[in-house]
C-alpha cells in the first residue's frame, strides 16, 4: 500500500506499506518498534541469503583428483608388497631357506602396505595431505 503525507518542510513523503502492516503513524513517520521489527525480518532474510549463497559456492572435488588419491592408495598398497616379496626371494636365493624368507617378507611386506595406506589417508581426510603424483 501506498502511504503520501507532507513532511515538515512541505515535501512530499511517500512510504511503502507491505500487505497486512499498519501503514506510518499520524505525522507520517514509522515507529521505532516497527523499523526494528522490518529490520530483523530483513536480517534473517539476508542471513538466509548468504548461507544459500555459500553452499551454492563450495568448491565439489573433481572426480580425477579422487581417482589420483584411489591410484596413490593402491599404488603404495602393491609396492609394499613387491618389495617384501623381492627381499624374500633374494633372502632365500642367498641364504638357500627357500619358501620362508619369501613368505616372511611377503606377510612383513602386506604389513607395510596396510600401514601406508593407513598413514597416507589420513593425511588425505585431515586436509593437510600431500598431493598425488
Amino acid at each position: 500500500m501506498l502511504v503520501c503525507a507532507l513532511s515538515e518542510g512541505g515535501f512530499p513523503d511517500i512510504s511503502m506499506a507491505a500487505k497486512g502492516e499498519k501503514s506510518a503513524s499520524a505525522g507520517g513517520k514509522s515507529s521505532d518498534a516497527d523499523l526494528a521489527r522490518r529490520l530483523d525480518r530483513l536480517s534473517r532474510a539476508l542471513d538466509a541469503e548468504k548461507r544459500e549463497h555459500a553452499e551454492a559456492e563450495r568448491p565439489a572435488r573433481s572426480s580425477g583428483t579422487d581417482f589420483a588419491y584411489a591410484f596413490r592408495l593402491a599404488s603404495e598398497f602393491v609396492a609394499g608388497i613387491l618389495v617384501g616379496a623381492a627381499l624374500g626371494w633374494g633372502l632365500d636365493r642367498l641364504a638357500g631357506t627357500s619358501p620362508w624368507g619369501l613368505i616372511g617378507f611377503v606377510l612383513l611386506g602386506f604389513a607395510a602396505g596396510v600401514l601406508n595406506v593407513v598413514r597416507v589417508s589420513s593425511r588425505m581426510t585431515s586436509g593437510g595431505g600431500t598431493k598425488p603424483g
